[in-house]
């Protein structure tokens, strides 16, 4: 068989890893895009106007970078961002913050990233920040793995081709090894936790949130300082999170 690699297109594939990138960067310059992919200023001028020709990423109000542009937007927006769905959000949402007392978010996989698109924040004086809009490594978060879990070995692999993980802190798993063993447990428990994996001192538990495809499926998530979030605490927490879960009402036909 043939090398699929032998049937790239450079400029394609360029511009496609150009947009991937606006999954992780608010704003692009054409010296950060260049950086980024390796390639000639002139080259990543050419693919970013191209982009930006197409609707694919538009250029800030200051003229020196670019960010994701309506068709980006449109093609790449997760579940969880649409009125009606967030209408039907609230209700799990209310429910999830009543009882476990803690931030609760709901989160959507975008590649390897987990994006956060709605929730509540806990009333606490000490407590983890609600930060919708953020993006966050998939491997390194509650809610992200448990998203993970629901893709196949393969899948998950071709999302982190090489055996060695982004560490984001000292507790975020070191490679795919560690990840694919962690979500494999994941399926048969049907919960996710992250102790200090994406910020020290903070925990977190998820439960899936509906959904039959990667494009609608989401997450729902508690998160919370270290102190309060021990196991039996995740462990409660993730229970009341399945309560608020099974709140969603079905999908209009």
């Amino acid at each position: 068989m043939a090398d699929p690699r032998s049937y790239i297109i450079e400029s394609l594939d360029t511009g496609l890893r150009l947009m991937r990138l606006f999954l992780t960067h608010d704003t692009l310059s054409v010296t950060d895009a260049a950086r980024e992919l390796d390639v000639a200023r002139s080259t990543a001028h050419r693919v970013l106007s191209t982009l930006e020709s197409r609707g694919f990423a538009t250029r800030d109000t200051s003229g020196r970078g670019y960010s994701a542009g309506p068709e980006l937007v449109t093609l790449g927006r997760p579940a969880g961002y649409g009125p009606e769905t967030r209408a039907r959000l609230q209700a799990v949402l209310d429910a999830a913050a009543a009882a476990t007392g803690e931030t609760i978010s709901t989160a959507a996989l975008i590649g390897d990233q987990v994006i956060i698109t709605d929730g509540r924040e806990s009333p606490h004086p000490v407590r983890a920040v609600l930060e919708t809009g953020r993006a966050h490594p998939a491997h390194a978060t509650s809610a992200g793995k448990v998203l993970l879990a629901q893709l196949t070995a393969e899948q998950v692999c071709a999302l982190y081709p090489e055996e060695r993980l982004p560490a984001v802190t000292g507790l975020t798993p070191a490679s795919r090894s560690v990840l694919l063993s962690e979500l494999a447990a994941i399926r048969t428990t049907g919960r996710a936790e992250s102790a200090g994996e994406s910020v020290r001192g903070m925990n977190a538990v998820a439960v899936l949130l509906g959904g039959s495809s990667w494009r609608d499926r989401l997450a729902l998530m508690a998160s919370m300082p270290a102190d309060r979030g021990g196991e039996a605490e995740l462990a409660r927490h993730s229970l009341a999170l399945r309560k608020a879960a099974a709140l969603l009402p079905p999908t209009p036909c």
